[in-house]
């Protein structure tokens, strides 16, 4: 008796120490909303955003794919070519329309309309890929939709008329990250998910010079300190730290139990746009992540379902 208390103590703390990680993680992912809106004050746009955000977040992933290059056995062209691919359409173009559509959108929306990305997942392979689904899983999605929906409602009627273009736009951010999971499955399993994610990083950073040289003046990049101030931060605390706090986590607890610890994410998002930025919290609000959270609790306790780390 004592020496299994002993042997599961040690196995306990471990798994609270990783949910704790988990934890953390989806918090300062989700930060990331708070920080956009922070810099959208000082009369700076999406494309400045994401450009700022990946410039300061280039070396620490830049680093991290120099290092798995060296240490692990080289790609193909393919390989290289399908990480391009996926780096564009889940980092580059998803980011993109995140940051636009958070230009309209309350930081409490966008995340519940993220957080409907695995039910994404559910729906393509369901219609394209035959996969069976299960009534629990039409529940859960029902449950999810109809709390946005809820949500949705509430915002278009206090927030203006602009509120449908945002939620489009996220709604749009959601659908292309979960391309991104689907296409990306594969290829995790065989190249690992820190290497993949690093290189796939880069090239979103490439593909956010070019839009952005494309679209403004190199004299555009000159901003007030608070914009590099929170643009460091969105790189770090939001995007490269949470990243590595994510997969530590599900390392530790699995993939299952670290996506139901991101359901903090939109809990917390709501309560952290109430006091960064004075969003209202409203009990249709709170009614609506709660149908959220647990339609996609439902979902996370599948354990086919693929559920990588938030970008």
């Amino acid at each position: 008796m004592s020496s299994t208390l002993t042997s599961s103590s040690p196995a306990r703390q471990a798994f609270l120490g990783g949910l704790l990680i988990a934890v953390i993680g989806a918090i300062l992912f989700s930060a990331k909303a708070i920080v956009a809106k922070l810099m959208y004050r000082y009369h700076v746009d999406a494309v400045m955003v994401l450009t700022l955000r990946m410039i300061f977040a280039f070396p620490m992933f830049a680093a991290v794919a120099i290092w798995k290059a060296r240490t692990e056995p080289a790609l193909s062209r393919s390989d290289y070519l399908r990480i391009a691919l996926l780096g564009l359409i889940g980092y580059y173009l998803s980011s993109f329309l995140d940051f636009l559509g958070l230009q309209y959108i309350s930081a409490g929306l966008e995340r519940l309309i993220l957080f409907l990305t695995p039910s994404f997942v559910l729906l393509i392979s369901f219609f394209f890929y035959k996969r069976k689904v299960g009534w629990i899983e039409w529940s859960a999605l029902l449950v999810s939709y109809l709390g946005t929906a809820l949500v949705l409602a509430h915002d278009i009627k206090t927030g203006g008329s602009n509120v449908p273009l945002g939620s489009l736009l996220v709604l749009g951010a959601a659908m292309t990250y979960a391309l991104y999971l689907i296409f990306s499955g594969e290829l995790v399993r065989r190249v690992g998910a820190i290497r993949l994610v690093a290189y796939a990083m880069c090239m979103s950073t490439v593909a956010c010079l070019i839009q952005f040289f494309v679209l403004r003046e190199p004299a555009a990049l000159v901003q007030p300190f608070e914009v590099y101030q929170l643009s460091l931060i969105n790189a770090v605390f939001c995007t490269v730290l949470p990243v590595f706090l994510t997969m530590i986590a599900v390392a530790r607890i699995g993939a299952p139990t670290a996506a139901q610890a991101g359901l903090v994410g939109p809990v917390s998002t709501l309560f952290m746009g109430a006091v960064l930025l004075d969003e209202p919290i409203t009990a249709i609000q709170l009614v609506g992540t709660a149908l959220v959270l647990s339609g996609i609790y439902l979902l996370s306790r599948k354990k086919n379902l693929s559920l990588n780390p938030r970008r």
